[in-house]
């Protein structure tokens, strides 16, 4: 009992930090020092853990396994200060609604009608409540709930159960992001993500735009089954409005598979997903090491089954490596973009809501460094350069952690030529601007407790 106490707590911790670690430096665009923390590789913790050394598993009924059963109840806490002023131009229509903003370069300011200098001052304050419960050795439930002010929201984060049938096939099924992948920059093959919007020229003549919006949280049901050296994962997916009270039909039900394989040397994935009002697309990845340099490279072909048939085709190659015992990081990496107008879901985070952003169609280039320097505040800057469709993205920053539960941060997010990379940062000011200067103070903490029967 306490091995396998010890064994739910360390799994849950580590989840639980890594959740927190995440969400809090995936800001919009690598706008944060997400360069230390982003794996460049599809996430280990989705394979299942290896039972070779573990007694044999007994076949009786879930109800029967009453001697495993417990449950951890864990709380979190944040509270954040922020302000942000920057500059940008503004584009309004005769009703002056604001249709657009434009990119600038900041030291070119010629003092246009359309010019303005804003600023922001935001405070914050929210919880997060965790429960997993292990109903046995072969099923647990896991459930998060989120509230803050101002405005006293209350949300559901992930509400998902897990289920080990026989330690052969493994089940999870409920409210849960999924990611595929290996680029930190372009996340185009990340099939799970990509949506279809009404502006999407490759949407089938016959949409109905009155029917539930496609693009919102992730709702499956996902099935990995561990085969030698690899596995293989199947998944039915919707992201329509379920919570509130939508029921999807065939239609907003996308269905997809990957297959992956792990050498010592490199590791590949291949993976396929369809869903009506999109193209069905396909990707393939591989990662490997050379001389310490992690070089990884994928391919993605969409056809558009639904109108015309016609293909699409996305590729990237890119390279990173740590040097100076992993204190310096770099990370380099050219995708093109051969698909028109396509789009994918960035689920909210602490400081980001939802959105549907583009992939820029043709050339795209990103760069980033980031260095780690000793010292009891942890302190490390970072800069990230992005590049597409003649928009250009420089973000330099620093980050220091001036106790064990408040984080300071301050990046300049730079916005050049038409402005497509610009910055968003929503939770602060519902602008989008070329240049801004970024203050933020994250003070938060946890805590947890366990009962076991």
């Amino acid at each position: 009992m306490k091995k396998i106490l010890t064994v739910l707590l360390v799994s849950f911790s580590w989840m639980l930090v890594n959740a927190q670690e995440r969400d809090l430096l995936d800001i919009d665009l690598n706008l944060i020092d997400s360069i230390f923390d982003k794996p460049l590789a599809e996430s280990t913790a989705e394979k299942p853990a290896k039972t070779t050394s573990q007694p044999p598993v007994k076949t009786t009924p879930v109800i029967s396994e009453v001697n495993r059963r417990g449950i951890i109840f864990s709380a979190s806490y944040n509270f954040k200060l922020s302000t942000n002023p920057g500059w940008g131009f503004e584009t309004k229509d005769e009703e002056g609604k604001l249709i657009d903003y434009i990119g600038i370069y900041p030291w070119d300011l010629k003092g246009d009608d359309n010019e303005h200098f804003s600023w922001a001052f935001g405070v914050e304050a929210g919880a997060t409540i965790s429960i997993n419960a292990q109903i046995s050795n072969y099923f647990r439930v896991m459930s998060v709930f989120s509230y803050g002010i101002p405005g006293f929201t209350l949300s559901i984060g992930d509400f998902y159960f897990d289920y080990n049938i026989l330690n052969y096939v493994y089940l999870r099924a409920g409210k849960v992001e999924q990611s595929w992948g290996v680029s930190p920059n372009f996340a185009f093959t990340n099939l799970l993500s990509r949506i279809a919007t009404r502006n999407d020229p490759n949407y089938p003549n016959n949409y109905d735009p009155a029917a539930p919006s496609t693009s919102g949280p992730s709702y499956l049901i996902k099935l990995d089954v561990p085969i030698g050296i690899g596995g293989a994962q199947l998944v039915a997916l919707t992201r329509v409005n379920l919570a509130g009270g939508i029921i999807p039909t065939r239609n907003y039900i996308g269905y997809g598979g990957k297959f992956n394989l792990a050498f010592k040397w490199a590791d590949f994935n291949l993976g396929a997903f369809y869903q009506d009002f999109m193209a069905t697309r396909a990707y393939f990845s591989a990662k490997t090491s050379v001389f310490k340099f992690d070089i990884y490279n994928e391919w993605l072909v969409g056809v558009n089954t639904h109108s015309d048939n016609s293909v699409g085709f996305a590729v990237n190659l890119g390279i990173s490596r740590s040097f100076l015992k992993d204190k310096l990081k770099i990370n380099a990496e050219y995708f093109y973009n051969g698909e028109e107008s396509t789009k994918y879901y960035s689920p909210e985070t602490d400081i980001r809501e939802e959105e549907v952003l583009p992939f820029l169609e043709g050339h795209n280039f990103a760069f980033s460094v980031g260095y780690k320097f000793d010292g009891k505040i942890n302190p490390r800057v970072f800069a990230n350069f992005l590049y597409g469709d003649d928009s250009y993205s420089l973000t330099i920053g620093a980050r220091i952690t001036l106790l064990s539960f408040i984080d300071i941060y301050l990046a300049v997010p730079m916005a050049f030529g038409e402005g497509h990379y610009y910055q968003t940062l929503t939770n602060i000011k519902s602008e989008h601007r070329p240049f801004s200067v970024m203050l933020f103070v994250n003070i938060n903490g946890s805590v947890s407790a366990s009962r076991f029967y």
